[in-house]
């Protein structure tokens, strides 16, 4: 399995619009990040999980010509905002894509994207195949998939464990039973949007612990604000297993 990091910022991005704050004009390619996403590489099958705004840029920077499945880990337009762009690949199979979130985030995207879901669509809009999940583990294209309910804030969402690797994003907190579903993880990737509190994501410090009371074997850090600081002082900081992710970055597992 492999992992492609398609975007590792916060809901604004980096650099900030209108910002002149150091972060966001650094010359480290590192330091510039879209929108959160990430493209699992499972025997020959392409499963994307969110679509956010950056989602055409992230498509045509990685050179990806095949999504055979997209998950959505909740209805918010950093995660959702590029679903227009996901007609490309209708184009390319003449099939509709499967989209698999649970029964908030389908009636998000259906309420935010109504015309997509017309009964008569506007010709060339995405054609999406939904599908609604809880918290039991599901089926995409032949490969397993475990929901993982966290709390971003107080809304429940979704992360999502594929094999031995899970993508968790917007976490404040999760309950006890949900974190036995995140035992002997080879790879985590997990939000830390800055060093201060933050009433919906963890901040550092929380990232950190919460790695801690899990323990797998590498973790990296995603969902990241210009507040976090500079990519290359921050890593020099972390546990020697705990990694700053970066747009473009990809994963052997």
């Amino acid at each position: 399995m492999r992992i492609r990091i398609l975007g590792s910022g916060t809901s604004s991005g980096i650099p900030l619009v209108g910002s002149d704050d150091l972060v966001c004009r650094s010359s480290d390619f590192r330091d510039h990040r879209l929108r959160v996403s990430a493209l699992f590489e499972i025997n020959e099958r392409r499963i994307l999980i969110d679509a956010g705004p950056d989602f055409r840029e992230q498509m045509l920077r990685e050179n990806i010509d095949q999504v055979d499945a997209l998950l959505l880990t909740h209805g918010h337009k950093d995660h959702t905002g590029g679903l227009d762009e996901l007609r490309a690949f209708n184009f390319k199979t003449r099939k509709s894509l499967p989209v698999y979130a649970d029964q908030k985030t389908l009636q998000d995207v259906k309420d935010q994207y109504h015309y997509l879901f017309a009964e008569e669509r506007y010709p060339g809009t995405a054609s999406l195949d939904t599908h609604e999940v809880d918290k039991e583990e599901f089926q995409v294209s032949g490969v397993d998939v475990l929901p993982v309910e966290v709390f971003h804030g107080d809304i429940p969402i979704r992360g999502f464990r594929i094999g031995n690797a899970a993508y968790l994003t917007d976490v404040k907190r999760i309950d006890p039973s949900e974190v036995l579903k995140l035992k002997d993880l080879d790879v985590l990737i997990v939000n830390a949007i800055r060093h201060e509190a933050h009433w919906s994501h963890f901040n550092l410090e929380e990232a950190l612990a919460f790695i801690e009371r899990i323990k797998p074997k590498k973790t990296f850090l995603s969902h990241i604000s210009y507040k976090l600081g500079f990519h290359g002082v921050v890593s020099a900081t972390l546990p020697k297993n705990v990694h700053l992710a970066y747009d473009g970055l990809r994963i052997s597992l």
